[in-house]
């Protein structure tokens, strides 16, 4: 936080999550916020909607052996991401749509936007 706080670029992307899987507080994302030289700054958080990682909070263990119907395979280029039908409604409730959704508790933490990664992954499906 420090280091990243300390300078005046105009845009921060940022994971939600710490290495160590704790969650931006809106503290610290409204620190951010502020350069450091008093100016505003928009603060994005990163998200995935192409792939599954298995180091995030909605991961489950069982996955591995009996993976869900949207679960694809895994990104051979990035160990421990998976290809997800990104149609399938219970990917998507995952993503956004109700109260513990990727995308709600990324507003929770007052980011500013969300950097959707991979908005290209029809192409591994055409």
């Amino acid at each position: 936080m420090g280091a990243i706080g300390a300078t005046n670029y105009d845009l921060l992307i940022l994971d939600l999550f710490f290495n160590d899987g704790r969650v931006f507080s809106k503290e610290q994302i409204n620190q951010l916020k502020r350069k450091a030289n008093g100016g505003r700054r928009l603060v994005i958080a990163y998200m995935s909607i192409g792939e599954a990682e298995n180091y995030r909070y909605y991961w489950k263990e069982e996955w591995a052996s009996n993976p869900p119907s949207w679960l694809d395979e895994e990104n051979p280029n990035w160990k421990g991401n998976y290809k997800v039908r990104y149609w399938d409604s219970n990917w998507q409730h995952i993503i956004y749509g109700n109260t513990d959704s990727y995308l709600q508790k990324i507003i929770s933490a007052g980011f500013n936007g969300v950097y959707l990664d991979l908005v290209d992954a029809f192409e591994y499906y055409e």
